[in-house]
């Protein structure tokens, strides 16, 4: 700390009272010189060739914009800086784009929008940071920890609130679709049992589903369109238990993945977890209505106890002080 003052005070003798925030920029600026080699290195592409041709192709070929199969939004303009957005290691990619599939994003572009955000929001704050730390300094002279700390915070807390942001988003659509999710089974076996198919009553969930839990009935829906898409239905079924990431619904899954596989009838296998999954809810209301004493203790000691001692106690001691007090004469 001492050394810190004493850098201060040789840069501010040179460089006058501004000194320290052209230390800060200074620094800024070096370490985003040296971070940006490493980010705009571009990994070699086996699919860079394919992807050549591909743009050849459809630079070739001339559309109308009404026959146009899929319109441009304005995420696509980030293709462009697809290298420097997107992580080059792949399971760090497939990771990042299944956290975003759990909140619910699911374009293309995701992944770049996701870092993007970052990026701007992270810069921008410092930015905003850097400004307010000037002017803090011109009007009152703030130390030079208080600077650093002032331009850093903003920074960090931009950089993180994206992240954050989908956190969120996952945990709300995760709890959304677990409570909704014992109801839809206790659709399905109905219609099962009413002679749909497995498939027809995906699709007549997904379709009841919407108004109550629009989550799990965008679930249903990938699903079914999956499935007439041909896709094999062990994956469909495995990939909506990880794009939800609840482990009730991967259960459910393993459920239907065994019944098929040996055979067993869907209705029964159905009706076994569907009434273990009411189980499981009632359960859970049980083990909230139990934490709530304990969640209310605290309210009630900081806002019961000392109103009842004040009533209880306080005539006794202003009767107590005033008998000192006559004494005292």
């Amino acid at each position: 700390m001492q050394m810190l003052d004493t850098l201060t005070v040789l840069l501010t003798d040179r460089l006058g009272p501004l000194a320290p925030v052209y230390a800060i920029g200074v620094i800024g600026v070096a370490m985003i010189a040296l971070t940006l080699p490493a980010l705009l290195r571009r990994r070699p592409d086996p699919l860079d060739k394919l992807r050549q041709q591909t743009r050849e192709m459809k630079a070739a070929t001339v559309r109308e914009p009404s026959t146009a199969l899929r319109q441009s939004s304005q995420a696509d303009k980030l293709d462009r800086f697809a290298d420097f957005l997107e992580p080059q290691d792949d399971a760090e990619f497939s990771a990042v784009r299944m956290k975003l599939m759990q909140a619910g994003y699911r374009s293309k572009s995701s992944v770049r929008v996701y870092y993007f955000a970052q990026l701007t929001l992270g810069i921008g704050l410092l930015l905003v940071g850097l400004i307010f730390a000037v002017v803090k300094h011109s009007t009152t002279g703030a130390s030079t920890t208080n600077m650093i700390l002032t331009v850093l915070i903003p920074g960090a807390a931009g950089y993180y609130l994206p992240k954050y942001w989908v956190s969120r988003r996952v945990q709300e659509r995760q709890e959304s679709i677990t409570n909704g999710f014992p109801d839809s089974l206790d659709m399905m076996l109905v219609c099962v049992e009413a002679g749909q198919s497995l498939d027809q009553s995906i699709i007549r969930v997904a379709k009841e589903m919407r108004a109550g839990f629009p989550h799990l009935a965008d679930e249903y829906e990938i699903v079914a369109h999956e499935i007439k898409a041909g896709k094999d239905k062990v994956q469909v079924l495995k990939d909506m238990a990880d794009r939800c990431g609840v482990t009730d619904v991967s259960s459910f899954v393993t459920v239907l993945v065994q019944s098929q596989t040996f055979g067993t009838s869907i209705a029964e296998a159905l009706r076994v977890y569907a009434a273990e999954m009411r189980d499981k809810r009632v359960m859970r209301a049980e083990e909230k209505a139990n934490k709530l004493p304990t969640k209310l203790t605290l309210g009630t000691m900081m806002f019961t106890v000392p109103p009842l001692l004040i009533a209880l106690i306080g005539p006794s001691i202003h009767s107590i002080y005033e008998t000192l007090s006559g004494s005292s004469f």
